[in-house]
């Protein structure tokens, strides 16, 4: 042909061989399209259609073979072919498609008249088509004229209305216009005359807010000077009577302890008392020092609490890392305060429990038990310094009992005049329970 196949009928072509190409073995195919073998028809027409098309015009064995595989399926139309007689009924396509495939005598002729015949078929499909979408054009146009001259019709009848309401309205605007401009000349007076009242009114106001600033001024002196005064009276008689209500506490209940302590009978001096004889056998220093305890004995604690006013001191963290140190800071924090709770409630003495706030991630929430002072310290100041603080507040004479394995918080509250004792002595005490 001195010309390439017409689309439709390359397109059939291409079907054609696509159908056939599975009744092929893979040796009878060309090797280019041994790798569509596997591929459905459908596939191979929309996979392979340049390669079956280039094989077809190209292996005259391979086209004969898709030709053999034709005869067999058309056997009608290839028979009409060979004769030279196509039949007038059949598709263009399918005569064209085939007479490409056999190649009878005259075959390029049959393929353009039949690409011809198809082209102009489609051309008439494609004006039948044009026609009636032109028809239906038409017909919308004269719907959408109909519509429009309605829709101008009614335009015009509001735009009658329209035009007798804005006269209407002109003609209120005009009578609103003369109302404005006489109540805005009124506006006009009152606002003058409520310049000038207020211009009066803001110098007298004027005055007597510099009065009332000064009397306030002098007030407020007044007021802070006085709670200042109370203040300081206030603090210092609180904090001075407390410190010697305690330490005048602390005495009587020492002079009453120590009475006990030595068992020493009334003071009733007697003539008879100044005679020498034989007396029965009374306690002496020999027997107090029998009962001197050692500093790891549980009971020298309960001895130091049953002291008049005793305040035992302890140093939370270094007791508890000291007995159970694997435990959470929390449940740690919990048990000794457990059981220093049991301890003031069996001795009657004051506890404080100081932990380190430094060891903190968050503020702690903690309800501390009946009888037991909880304290942390503040940022940038460690347990130990508070420890000291508390034993500095108190008044000379009251005993107080910190319990401390740290040695120079030993040595620091011996020096203000505590007792400091270990971290395993209190460990032993709350053990015993």
């Amino acid at each position: 042909m001195d010309r390439p196949l017409p689309e439709g009928v390359r397109h059939r072509v291409v079907a054609f061989a696509a159908d056939a190409f599975g009744s092929l073995t893979t040796a009878e195919l060309p090797a280019q399209l041994r790798q569509y073998a596997r591929f459905t028809p459908s596939r191979r027409a929309k996979f392979a259609a340049n390669a079956l098309a280039a094989a077809l015009e190209t292996d005259p064995v391979f086209r004969q073979r898709i030709a053999a595989r034709l005869r067999e399926t058309q056997g009608e139309l290839t028979a009409a072919l060979d004769a030279g007689t196509p039949p007038p009924a059949a598709d263009p396509l399918d005569v064209a498609a085939a007479a490409y495939l056999l190649r009878p005598a005259g075959w390029p002729k049959l393929v353009a008249a039949a690409g011809e015949e198809a082209q102009r078929a489609h051309a008439d499909q494609v004006g039948e088509e044009t026609a009636r979408e032109l028809g239906r054009l038409r017909a919308e146009l004269t719907q959408v004229r109909a519509a429009a001259h309605e829709e101008a019709q009614a335009a015009r009848a509001e735009l009658d209305t329209v035009r007798k309401e804005s006269d209407s309205l002109h003609r209120k605007l005009r009578s609103a216009t003369s109302d404005l401009r006489r109540g805005e000349a009124a506006v006009r007076k009152l606002q003058a005359e409520l310049e000038r009242v207020r211009a009066a009114h803001g110098t007298e106001l004027a005055a007597a807010e510099g009065e009332a600033r000064r009397l306030r001024a002098r007030l407020a002196e007044s007021e802070s000077a006085l709670e200042a005064g109370r203040r300081a009276v206030r603090e210092g008689r609180s904090l001075e009577d407390m410190r010697l209500r305690l330490l005048l506490d602390t005495v009587l209940e020492a002079a009453q302890g120590l009475r006990r302590e030595l068992a020493l009978p009334p003071v009733t001096e007697r003539p008879a008392d100044a005679v020498e004889a034989v007396a029965p056998g009374t306690i002496n220093p020999k027997d107090i020092a029998r009962r001197a305890l050692s500093e790891d004995d549980p009971a020298l604690l309960d001895q130091l609490l049953a002291l008049p006013q005793a305040h035992l001191v302890v140093d939370g963290y270094n007791v508890t890392k000291t007995g159970y140190p694997t435990m959470p800071l929390e449940k740690q924090r919990l048990r000794l305060l457990g059981g220093l709770a049991v301890l003031a409630a069996q001795s009657g003495a004051e506890v404080t429990c100081v932990f380190d706030g430094a060891e903190l991630a968050a503020p702690v929430l903690l309800a501390p038990p009946r009888g037991v002072r909880v304290l942390f310290s503040k940022p940038g100041e460690t347990a130990d310094e508070l420890i000291r603080r508390l034993v500095r507040a108190e008044p000379p004479g009251r005993p107080v009992v910190v319990v401390s394995a740290d040695r120079e918080v030993a040595d620091g509250v011996a020096r203000a005049g505590a007792r400091p004792v270990a971290s395993t002595l209190l460990l032993r005490r709350l053990s015993r329970g």
